[in-house]
């Protein structure tokens, strides 16, 4: 298995978990996603994008990573191009960090779905803000999760799902269909081994491995 991980451009905070999560793993910052690097002491082996947002003021040994540059006017976000990159360079696992939040709601959701095509594709994908992370849900398959007891959790759905079964949740679901749009997989918690299944549809899961904080 070959795993990057994708500096993006969303708000990013260190948690153990997400260092944990990007230890060891090939680094290419995409645009402002560099910015996220030494918060999670990583050092890019590539940057790439417009630079249109690049941030000022870099110390020397991110200012210095090699740049792969493409116009501003152009048919892909610098985080699709990022992920073209990794796969082309053999990646079979991707973390897409600093994937939410920011100041692009469309960027946000481009990378939400662009994930759940990748897994599609084969690819294994985390998205993570480090406070907040989603995983793709594949029909046919049964996904494991190791969040603890108490932690929240919604499934997003990008079409209409057929026989989605939660487990291990305090609102268990047993073969239940949910419409597109629906609010029904939005909001539960985890009570003990939290496990998915989903028979036909497009779906992802969104955890939030840290307590949220008090309004």
């Amino acid at each position: 298995m070959s795993t990057f991980t994708l500096l993006l451009g969303g708000e990013v905070i260190h948690t153990p978990r997400l260092e944990t999560q990007v230890a060891g793993t090939r680094v290419i910052a995409a645009d402002s996603g560099i910015r996220h690097a030494d918060v999670l002491k990583l050092l890019p082996e590539l940057w790439v994008g417009d630079f249109d947002s690049a941030p000022d003021n870099l110390p020397l040994h991110l200012a210095s990573v090699p740049k792969q540059r493409f116009p501003a006017e152009k048919d892909s976000t610098d985080g699709e191009l990022a992920v073209s990159i990794a796969l082309k360079h053999g990646a079979t696992r991707l973390n897409l960090v600093g994937a939410f939040g920011g100041a692009r709601a469309d960027h946000a959701f481009l990378h939400l779905a662009l994930a759940v095509r990748l897994a599609e594709q084969g690819i294994e994908v985390l998205l993570s803000s480090g406070a907040q992370e989603g995983i793709p849900l594949l029909p046919g398959k049964t996904a494991a999760f190791d969040y603890a007891d108490g932690t929240l959790f919604s499934v997003l759905g990008f079409s209409n799902l057929d026989g989605l079964t939660i487990t291990g949740a305090k609102w268990p679901l047993t073969a239940v269909e949910v419409p597109f749009g629906s609010s029904l997989t939005i909001s539960n918690a985890v009570k003990g081994k939290l496990e998915m299944a989903l028979g036909s549809g497009r779906a992802l899961l969104l955890a939030h491995p840290y307590p949220l904080p008090e309004s």
